[in-house]
């Protein structure tokens, strides 16, 4: 049942594939009346989607009221106001860890039940849908950080740079000895690594640290604002590019909106990537639609550039969404310099400003592997000395061959298939990967027509989720959660991140997408149009 919005618009421009009905390319998403799939109901998996993605996230919600309970380091919230926390009630860590595997299997099981309902056509109202997921993230953000500790590094870089020091010299383990408000709660893992993160990251960390003073939660609430920001651009951009396309329009909230896997990662643990995702995205769709013989104008070009390089900044690896603006650029050389002097406007001057040490922390990850990954099911012994490079070798190879292979983009955004086709390569074959990294490609896959892609990246996304379920250093307590935890962390996940590597090779090279015959989209890469 389409929402009263929906049901008004016209249907998307599209030019529909002269398609035999058994051909390759129609094996994926129908939309003919009178096919299988268009025959079948959407109610049942609908309301599947909807108990079991509302049962993740109150569980997710529910975990984190307890936060002092199974997380570590411990935080001392302010005496009034925010964040809240359930501090009255007591609950075992091992029961809210086992609730956790819990909520990441429903949120599987829902999107999964979503992308099903969608492709059979179901059109729920979005108002509600949008209007409930708002209310959960802004839940989640006035909540303590859980699911991780990364977010308390980034406060103490903040703290570290409003005391004077420079993140990139000195260590958090400064605030361990020295600065009491601090002290207790910064992360013991990282407590002597500098800050991996870009300058803009860095200042975004100076401004939330200067707004939450000498209390770590207020530092980290602050940033969480900022991250909830971010997050509601991406679901607001995408919202507004596919409002005419109802079925691709539920799509990409499943995706991003209401995926309890993506809030877990990026509003409850408060992960930076998704500032990068939104001003990497908002940069690709600065450019406008690019028709025949048009160009875009020079301020769009700088526009788009700056904030590709606001992404860059923020975490380097989304400078591969510059790749996309260049290519997309390539016949129009003045809009191509301008988007270049708008991305070197944004990246220059804080490099500049801290120096050689910011960009040394660029590689400080280069032969590091996360424990969930499948390079760990090899002899690390051996590889480790060379892990940086066999990486950079199958990134390059596989993105090669996903620009030429990779399913159908929209014709009018020809940066979105470059983009998507480096950022695949790099989160598959990079071997310090973690699950909020897939942020990169997902901001990206929602402007793309359904395929298998988006039953991968869930499974990735999944796997490596429930990996890093609690998100405490160590191992969870009890032998059979530790027994539970250590089949996921060595078996499960590494085994369906290699699976899913295996099976992107497999679907570039056979074209086996599962699209609805491109929808009568180009490849951008493989078009000769300019």
């Amino acid at each position: 049942m389409a929402d009263s919005e929906s049901a008004s618009l016209a249907e998307p421009v599209t030019v529909t594939p002269r398609t035999r009905p058994n051909s390759p390319g129609s094996q994926g998403e129908q939309s003919a009346p009178g096919t299988e799939a268009s025959a079948k109901s959407p109610v049942a998996p609908g309301w599947i989607a909807a108990v079991c993605i509302a049962g993740s996230l109150l569980i997710m919600v529910g975990a984190d009221l307890v936060r002092q309970d199974w997380m570590y380091p411990p935080l001392r919230l302010p005496a009034g106001g925010f964040p809240f926390e359930a501090s009255s009630v007591a609950v075992r860590a091992g029961v809210v860890i086992a609730a956790l595997w819990i909520a990441g299997l429903l949120a599987v099981a829902g999107l999964a039940a979503g992308l099903l309902a969608a492709r059979r056509g179901a059109r729920p109202p979005m108002r509600p849908i949008l209007i409930a997921a708002a209310l959960v993230v802004a839940v989640l953000a006035l909540l303590p950080p859980a699911g991780s500790t990364d977010i308390l590094d980034y406060a103490s870089y903040g703290r570290l740079m409003v005391l004077g020091h420079n993140p990139y010299i000195a260590t958090p383990h400064l605030l361990r000895v020295s600065d009491p408000g601090f002290a207790k709660s910064v992360p013991w893992r990282w407590q002597n690594q500098v800050s991996l993160y870009g300058p803009v990251a860095t200042f975004e960390q100076y401004a939330a640290a200067h707004l939450g003073g000498d209390s770590i939660v207020r530092v980290a609430f602050w940033l969480k604002v900022w991250n909830t920001i971010g997050f509601a651009a991406v679901a607001i951009a995408a919202d507004r590019v596919l409002r005419r396309d109802p079925g691709r329009r539920l799509r990409a909230h499943l995706l991003w909106t209401v995926n309890p896997l993506m809030i877990w990662g990026l509003i409850a643990a408060g992960h930076l990537d998704v500032l990068a995702a939104a001003a990497g995205l908002l940069g690709l769709l600065a450019l406008g639609q690019q028709r025949a013989g048009q160009s875009p104008t020079l301020a769009r070009a700088v526009l788009a550039g700056a904030l590709v390089g606001v992404a860059g900044d923020i975490k380097i690896n989304y400078l591969a969404f510059g790749l996309g603006l260049a290519w997309a650029l390539r016949r129009r050389p003045a809009a191509l310099l301008a988007a270049g002097a708008g991305g070197l406007v944004a990246l220059v001057p804080g490099y500049a400003w801290f120096g050689t040490p910011a960009i040394t922390a660029l590689f400080a990850r280069r032969n590091k592997s996360t424990v969930d990954s499948f390079y760990r099911l090899t002899d690390m012994a051996a590889i480790r000395p060379y892990l940086g490079e066999t990486g950079v070798v199958l990134v390059i190879g596989l993105g090669i061959l996903l620009l030429m292979r990779l399913p159908a983009a929209d014709p009018l955004r020809p940066a979105l298939q470059p983009v998507l086709a480096v950022s695949l390569a790099w989160l598959v074959f990079w071997p310090y990967q973690l699950p909020w990294y897939d942020a990169m490609a997902f901001c990206v896959l929602l402007l793309y027509p359904a395929s298998r892609l988006d039953w991968l990246m869930i499974a990735r996304l999944a796997a490596a989720t429930l990996a890093n379920i609690p998100g405490n250093p160590g191992k969870p307590p009890g032998h059979t959660l530790d027994a539970i935890d250590n089949v996921i962390v060595h078996t499960l996940a590494p085994g369906v991140l290699l699976g899913c590597a295996i099976a992107l090779i497999v679907f570039a090279v056979t074209g086996w997408w599962g699209t609805a015959a491109g929808a009568g989209l180009v490849s951008p890469v493989r078009s000769t149009a300019g």
